[in-house]
């Protein structure tokens, strides 16, 4: 039998993402994120997991070719999606985006989530 190692990050609210970068879909001047992939794996390699940051401010975010559940860790956002009320999501909230998925966020506070992607 094979052993298969357990993987972990702990402590997700100080885990370190790396240095910030500017997102290239920013909206909102300045408006920076990090990322650390936590696995890679599944059937051709088609999940992501991992910890996402960005500092306050809007922009735009789609889904394309690949459906992303995640949950918020801290801060707040406002998502906005055409012809949809604008939600809000905290920490603990669940939020999940499915292929095809387009809309803008605004981030009101420092956000950290810890993501899920499935490719199509």
């Amino acid at each position: 039998m094979t052993t298969i190692p357990t993987l972990a990050v702990h402590n997700t609210a100080a885990a370190d993402l790396g240095a910030h970068a500017a997102k290239p879909t920013a909206v909102t001047a300045d408006l920076t994120e990090a990322s650390l992939t936590a696995w890679e794996g599944g059937p051709n390699n088609r999940i992501e997991t991992g910890l996402w940051e960005c500092t306050t401010g809007d922009f735009t975010a789609a889904r394309i070719g690949y459906t992303e559940i995640c949950t918020i860790l801290s801060g707040s956002v406002t998502v906005d999606v055409a012809g949809e009320a604008p939600e809000d999501f905290g920490p603990g909230d669940v939020m999940i985006m499915p292929s095809g998925w387009t809309g803008t966020w605004r981030v009101h506070e420092p956000l950290r989530k810890h993501y899920t992607t499935i490719q199509d």
